[in-house]
């Protein structure tokens, strides 16, 4: 960049953005990087304190802060992503469809360990929705070391994106209530309805419900059922308890399906059981999940209808961020519960 006096820049194209601030109303570009000066423009300049402006001038070892930014976000995007354009070395970066937000999280610390370059994001595994701004990235300074940015550019194109969406799978749903005092019709059922409004964002597909007792071996040849039907998803409701008549955890372990873990750090709902069989995820939801605006099943569905094969390290970690504050007014998921920092 070359300084110019204001009063010496007309019929200079200026080499960067520059904001104006009306305080407590708005903040917006007055001028664009590129915008010939004119004899007009000088004390438009002046009012907004400058007495100097800056004209782009080419180098090989710099590189203007838009066009640094724009590589760093073209390289770091992958599937369901699209990019704004630069406006003052800033890129904001959208999801282009409904679904979960994958982040790198190690990747994405070592290019914000880079001198001159911030890159911000929502939490991984967010629920978003198209058109929602996901990340943000810019440049810092009006240039960048080109070395700096060939190092930025490394980092990003890695074999896998920084950043991708992945998009909800319409998984076809069977739901298995358990407890005698349901099936005897002495207590009315509350989890159908529940479940049917909780898997609907994702695009769930209900397969049916079925009502059995407190019965292991039910409960197991329900499972299998619906598993034969062509669910690509089993919730198993009530009787997750420790309790010595609460038969669902003994039926999903007896269906044959591979336990990833009974008991989350996660509350409300550390009763949860996961288990796997084949492809096919199994839920053991506590009836905590009735009452609780949010629980362990509202952390794991999104992923689960994403086609994500949870892990028990996956759990463990949910132990940082796992306890719900109960706010009188719910903001999830625009809220701290089951959003650990991965470092």
């Amino acid at each position: 960049m070359r300084k110019v006096p204001v009063e010496a820049s007309v019929g200079m194209m200026l080499g960067y953005d520059i904001t104006k601030i009306i305080p407590g109303s708005k903040k917006y570009r007055a001028f664009h990087r590129g915008h010939v000066i004119t004899a007009e423009d000088v004390p438009k300049l002046k009012d907004m304190g400058k007495e100097h402006i800056y004209i782009w001038e080419a180098h090989d070892s710099l590189v203007h802060e838009d066009e640094a930014a724009l590589l760093i976000a073209q390289n770091a995007v992958g599937v369901g992503l699209g990019l704004s354009q630069p406006n003052q070395g800033r890129i904001n970066i959208r999801a282009e469809y409904d679904g979960l937000l994958k982040v790198n999280v190690e990747q994405l610390n070592r290019l914000n360990n880079l001198d001159d370059i911030v890159f911000a994001t929502l939490h991984s595994d967010r629920v978003v929705v198209k058109g929602q701004i996901v990340a943000g990235t810019r440049v810092v300074p009006l240039t960048i070391k080109r070395d700096t940015l060939d190092e930025a550019i490394s980092e990003c194109s890695q074999s896998t994106p920084l950043l991708m969406i992945k998009p909800f799978q319409e998984l076809w749903t069977g739901v298995v209530t358990t407890g005698s005092e349901v099936n005897s019709g002495r207590i009315q059922d509350g989890f159908g309805k529940v479940i049917r409004q909780k898997i609907a964002p994702f695009g769930g597909r209900w397969l049916g419900q079925v009502i059995v007792p407190d019965d292991p071996h039910l409960i197991t040849q329900e499972i299998q059922n619906f598993i034969t039907e062509g669910a690509q998803l089993v919730l198993v409701t009530g009787g997750m308890s420790v309790d010595a008549d609460d038969a669902s955890p003994i039926g999903i372990k007896d269906s044959g399906a591979e336990v990833v873990f009974y008991g989350a750090p996660i509350l409300p709902g550390s009763q949860f059981m996961l288990a796997y069989q084949g492809h096919v995820p199994i839920c053991g939801i506590p009836a905590g999940a009735v009452f609780s605006r949010k629980t362990t099943l509202d952390l794991l569905l999104p992923r689960i209808f994403a086609g994500d094969v949870i892990s028990r390290s996956d759990i463990v970690a949910m132990g940082h961020g796992g306890l719900c504050e109960e706010c009188a007014i719910c903001h999830f998921p625009q809220c701290p519960f089951g959003k650990a920092s991965k470092f």
